[in-house]
């Protein structure tokens, strides 16, 4: 075990002897290690993590974001369920007090608790695993409909704000100062051409047309734990981007993530479309926690915010190639440009279902409100 890891982990209130900590090879932004502690022949194990604060400007911030999340779903499932208020992500205190430890190099780490006998999934292998990663996002912004207090701080600035990034783009693309505009003019003509997505969204929300939520803005489906012997939900995880937003920001990341099982870099794009059988289970699932909460303009805006969210993501890809692929990893040329060609068939494919998909939306929500 690495001496350094053992000299953090004893800030933290572990009550128990330290045994092992392995460090876990997933995940692009924090170091993670699951330690494993020792008491009387029982064996806990925990989460250890290196906040980036690259990323991440104030962990302080975004650790009391996590606290106020994690102890008033933890408290309303005590009512609910308690086996399942048992399975909640846990902030371990540290030696201060607080949730988090900041060494003499000036990182910042903080231990979770392991939940145990759960999983999690990387891909969808079917609509019911859809569904009850849809149903549990869902389940999660209704947890927090009610947490009292000041509004949460913003982890990351502008997180969602489409309308920066197209001007972001627009600059990069004045200026193309590596010469890469002329290999992508289709691209760029796309994205010119649908610029009036950016605002509609924001503006809603401007006018109180549409409200601004708690949500979790990263609703990749690895971020559900299911318990590996029911595959039913037990909690919701990754929570560093949990900030004011918008509730149909994250049903759109899952329509740009689920419901297409190309690969996001996928250069055969023949292979990527939207599967209607997967976005109909993610509906089912968002639907079943959502529909008593959310307005009729935010469900008429599900399908719209799908769209806008993969267009954003499209604009991201392509600014990162035309500035020289400063952002966004890549590992061969013209990496975030195939990027950006999926992204802008998937967009191409969801405004040609679009209708269909809205009538699904209206439909599924109809009989759950029933």
């Amino acid at each position: 075990m690495a001496r350094d890891i053992k000299s953090v982990a004893k800030h933290f209130h572990i009550d128990a002897e330290l045994v092992d900590a392995k460090l876990l090879a997933r995940g692009h932004i924090n170091d993670t290690y699951i330690l494993a502690s020792e008491k009387h022949g029982v064996t806990s194990r925990y989460v250890l993590q290196r906040i980036n604060h690259t990323v991440f400007k104030d962990p302080p911030s975004m650790m009391t974001n996590i606290i106020r999340v994690t102890e008033h779903i933890s408290a309303k499932m005590r009512e609910i369920n308690a086996p399942l208020a048992s399975r909640q992500l846990t902030v371990i205190a540290a030696d201060d007090g607080r949730g988090y430890y900041e060494d003499i190099d000036g990182n910042f780490w903080r231990v979770y608790n392991f939940i145990e006998n759960a999983v999690t999934h990387d891909s969808l292998e079917s609509t019911e695993l859809a569904c009850e990663a849809a149903r549990m996002f869902g389940w999660f912004q209704r947890m927090l409909i009610d947490l009292p207090g000041p509004v949460l701080h913003e982890s990351i600035g502008d997180f969602h704000n489409t309308p920066r990034r197209s001007e972001v783009f627009q600059e990069v693309l004045a200026a193309d100062r590596l010469n890469r505009a002329k290999d992508a003019r289709p691209e760029i003509d796309f994205v010119s051409e649908n610029l009036g997505l950016c605002n509609v969204l924001l503006d809603l929300a401007g006018k109180g047309e549409i409200p601004v939520r708690i949500a979790h803005n990263d609703t990749k489906i690895n971020n559900v734990m299911l318990d590996e012997r029911t595959n039913k939900g037990v909690c919701v995880i990754d929570l560093d981007t949990v900030m004011p937003g918008l509730s149909v920001y994250d049903f759109a990341d899952m329509i740009r993530t689920a419901t297409c099982s190309a690969q996001e870099d996928e250069r055969d794009l023949s292979k990527v479309a939207v599967d209607i059988s997967m976005f109909e289970a993610l509906v089912r699932g968002f639907a079943a926690e959502t529909s008593r909460f959310l307005t009729f303009v935010e469900k008429k805006h599900l399908v719209f915010a799908g769209k806008l969210i993969t267009f954003e993501q499209l604009i991201r890809f392509l600014t990162d190639y035309l500035a020289g692929d400063v952002y966004y990893k890549i590992s061969r040329q013209r990496h975030n440009l195939d990027r950006s060609r999926t992204q802008m068939k998937l967009l191409e494919s969801i405004i040609e279902r679009e209708e269909a998909m809205n009538e699904l939306v209206e439909l599924v929500f109809e009989k759950s409100s029933a």
